[in-house]
C-alpha cells in the first residue's frame, strides 16, 4: 500500500475512534429499573426493587433510580453489598431502605459515605401496621401507601418545581391499589377461615387481613425468616399438617429455601396440596401493584382448586 494511503487510513481510523469514544462518554447510564437517566434527574438508591419501583412511579422522568436487591432468585438475608452499591449511595440524594434489621448492609454503606444533605427513608419506621417479629411491612399495601407518601414529600423537597407532578403521580399510585384491595376483599369473602401453611412470616401481612387460618407454628416461620434452623418439634408439626392434609394450600417463600422447606414442599406435592409461591423482592418486569395482584390471584386459584 502506498505510504500516503497508509497514513490516510491510519488518520481516518483514529478519527473514527475519537468520535466513538466521545459518543460513549456522552451517553446516559440506565438505572436498575430500566430506561435512561434524564438530565438533572434526582439520583436515588433503593435497597429493594419494590421501593425503587414505587419511587420511580412517583418521580417519573425526574428521578434516576438504582435498586440494589432485584433478583428474586437470591436470598435477601444472605446479600452482601459491593463497590458499585457504595458508589451509587455516595451519589444519591435520596436513599430508601426497609430497615428494621432487614437490610443492615445499607446502614453500613450510608455510614461509609456520610452526607448530611442526603435524605433517608426507612420503610419499617414509617409503616403504620407492624406484626410481631416481622419486618416485611411492604406486604401490607396500606403500609406502602404511607411509605409512598413520604417518598412524594421528599421528592418535593429535592425538586419543588415538579411538586405537582409528584403529587399527581402519588394519587395515581394510590388509586391503582384499589384493585389489590378489591381482590383481597373477594378472597376474604370466599375463603376466610381456610387453613393454610406458611414456610415463612412474610405472607402474614396478607393472610391476617384475608382471614386465613395459618396452622404452621410461628416459631417455624420465624426461624426460616431469620435464616435459622426451626425447632425440631415445629418441623414435625408442620410436616404432620401436610401429611394429614390439615392445610388447604402451602404458601412457599421461593427466596428463603432450606432442606426443611424443600421437604415440606415435596410432601405437599405428594399429597396434592396446592403450592402458592411468593417472593420477598419483586420479579422482573413487574410493578408493585401487579406483583401483589399476581400473587393474590395465585392464592385464590390455590384455595379454589379443591
Amino acid at each position: 500500500m502506498p505510504l500516503f494511503r497508509r497514513v490516510l487510513l491510519l488518520f481516518a481510523t483514529a478519527l473514527c475512534a475519537f468520535f466513538a469514544l466521545s459518543a460513549c462518554g456522552s451517553s446516559s447510564t440506565g438505572s436498575a429499573t430500566g430506561g435512561s437517566a434524564a438530565s438533572g434527574a434526582i439520583p436515588i438508591v433503593a435497597a429493594e426493587n419494590f421501593y425503587g419501583d414505587v419511587v420511580k412511579q412517583i418521580g417519573g422522568s425526574h428521578v434516576d433510580v438504582t435498586s440494589i436487591l432485584s433478583d428474586p432468585n437470591v436470598d435477601p438475608h444472605e446479600y452482601e453489598s459491593n463497590v458499585n452499591n457504595a458508589k451509587a449511595v455516595t451519589k444519591a440524594k435520596l436513599v430508601i431502605e426497609s430497615s428494621g434489621g432487614y437490610d443492615g448492609w445499607m446502614d453500613k454503606l450510608l455510614s461509609a459515605s456520610p452526607n448530611s444533605s442526603r435524605l433517608l427513608i426507612k420503610g419499617f419506621d414509617l409503616a403504620p401496621t407492624k406484626l410481631p417479629d416481622n419486618v416485611h411491612v411492604w406486604y401490607n399495601v396500606d403500609n406502602m401507601v404511607a411509605i409512598a407518601q413520604t417518598m412524594t414529600d421528599d421528592l418535593k423537597k429535592l425538586d419543588a418545581t415538579d411538586a405537582s407532578t409528584f403529587d399527581s403521580n402519588f394519587q395515581t399510585f394510590k388509586q391503582s391499589l384499589d384493585q389489590v384491595h378489591t381482590k383481597m376483599s373477594e378472597i376474604k369473602a370466599k375463603y376466610s377461615g381456610s387453613p393454610v401453611g406458611l414456610t415463612e412470616t412474610i405472607y402474614l401481612y396478607q393472610t391476617q387481613p384475608l382471614g386465613l387460618k395459618v396452622l404452621t407454628p410461628f416459631e417455624f416461620q420465624k426461624a426460616m425468616a431469620e435464616g435459622n434452623d426451626p425447632p425440631a418439634d415445629t418441623v414435625i408439626a408442620a410436616e404432620n399438617q401436610v401429611k394429614g392434609k390439615q392445610i388447604k394450600i402451602l404458601i412457599y417463600n421461593q427466596q428463603t429455601v432450606s432442606p426443611v422447606t424443600t421437604k415440606l414442599q415435596n410432601d405437599a406435592k405428594a399429597e396434592q396440596i396446592p403450592i402458592v409461591p411468593v417472593t420477598e423482592t419483586m420479579p422482573p418486569n413487574k410493578h408493585y401493584q401487579s406483583w401483589m395482584l399476581d400473587q393474590l390471584n395465585a392464592l385464590e386459584n390455590g384455595l379454589g382448586s379443591k
